[in-house]
């Protein structure tokens, strides 16, 4: 099907925005840090026990996310499966644009629960759903502490609240979803595009939020969401040690929390920037020194990469995947789905 000359300039230009946020954070890193001899040396106080175990976690992490995702999606696949299929999402979003890793995990998921990808791509806003509640509690926490200002509290406060009003908000949409449809076809079915691409999609997406609405799987989807965001809790706070033996575990929590608001910005691929922007941010604050702040960052970047590279580009290779045949699948073809 040829798409739509509104579709290809936002394929083409959609990328600009996240490079160009990534450009500023880099040019800001630069100006902050300044002392590059020192940030050399910087790179030589995280030994090879601090990066293993944050690598450690960091595996963790990737496991119990894939427990969490299967028990949205309703244990309709294995543990190793949805293990393999989180790692082939982050490597994407590693090397791809515009997050194009959660597209590509609804698609190759899809496959092994025999459910259309826009089903699955529900359940990842589900997910994210519980990820931005978790993370502003977290901010919540530790940002007054972090500030040593009590006026932080209320602005974290409003934050926490508008995450769980939109969480409530596609708990509603999933209640009713029957009125959701309805509303949808009177008002989508307007427009002929909208009628034979989007409104074919609209009734996967709901019943795939379904998750909200059953109090036991709700629960437990839930847990092993924040059981993931301990273990990546623990791959930061490791290597925090390694230039702050004393740090309280709290450091570890706010530089996480700070980090998870940071790159949901737009960006290059892999947060390039953002990521580092962020952890600088969080650090430095906490009165780290900017140079051994950057230095940290680049290592705990690099750790996960390479450890969901890894198991992501093994995970393509067993399915007999390539990156872009599985993304034009996708864009090129969304009414087959």
């Amino acid at each position: 099907m040829t798409e739509p000359l509104v579709v290809k300039k936002q394929k083409r230009w959609g990328w600009i925005p996240g490079v160009l946020v990534s450009v500023v954070a880099i040019i800001l890193i630069i100006q902050v840090v300044g002392d590059w001899d020192t940030l050399k040396q910087s790179f030589s106080s995280f030994n090879g026990r601090y990066i293993f175990a944050s690598a450690a976690f960091c595996l963790l992490f990737l496991l119990i996310r894939g427990q969490a995702w299967r028990t949205i999606l309703g244990s309709e696949v294995g543990l190793w499966q949805s293990f393999l299929v989180v790692n082939q999402g982050y490597l994407i979003n590693s090397i791809i644009f515009n997050r194009a890793g959660e597209i590509a995990r609804s698609v190759l998921m899809s496959k092994h629960v025999k459910k259309n990808p826009f089903y699955v791509l529900s359940t990842i806003i589900i997910e994210r759903a519980f990820d931005l509640v978790i993370a502003a509690g977290l901010l919540l926490s530790t940002l007054p502490l972090a500030l040593g200002m009590d006026w932080a509290r209320p602005v974290a406060t409003v934050i926490i609240i508008l995450v769980i009003a939109g969480l409530v908000v596609l708990f509603l949409v999933a209640r009713n979803h029957e009125a959701v449809e309805l509303w949808a076809e009177k008002f989508l079915g307007r427009w002929k595009f909208t009628r034979k691409i989007v409104l074919p999609q609209i009734k996967p997406l709901l019943a795939g939020l379904g998750t909200l609405t059953r109090p036991v799987q709700f629960i437990l989807s839930f847990f092993w969401i924040f059981l993931s965001w301990c273990a990546a809790i623990g791959m930061y706070y490791v290597l925090i040690l390694a230039i702050q033996p004393d740090a309280p575990v709290w450091w570890g929590i706010f530089a996480d929390s700070v980090l998870a608001v940071g790159i949901a910005l737009p960006s290059a691929p892999a947060a390039l920037g953002v990521f580092e922007g962020s952890l600088v941010a969080a650090l430095t604050l906490l009165g780290v020194d900017a140079s051994m702040a950057l230095a940290y960052a680049v290592i705990v970047h690099f750790v996960q990469f390479i450890v969901t590279a890894v198991i992501g580009f093994y995970a393509l290779i067993k399915d007999g995947r390539s990156i872009g045949e599985l993304l034009n699948n996708f864009h090129q073809n969304p009414e087959q789905h």
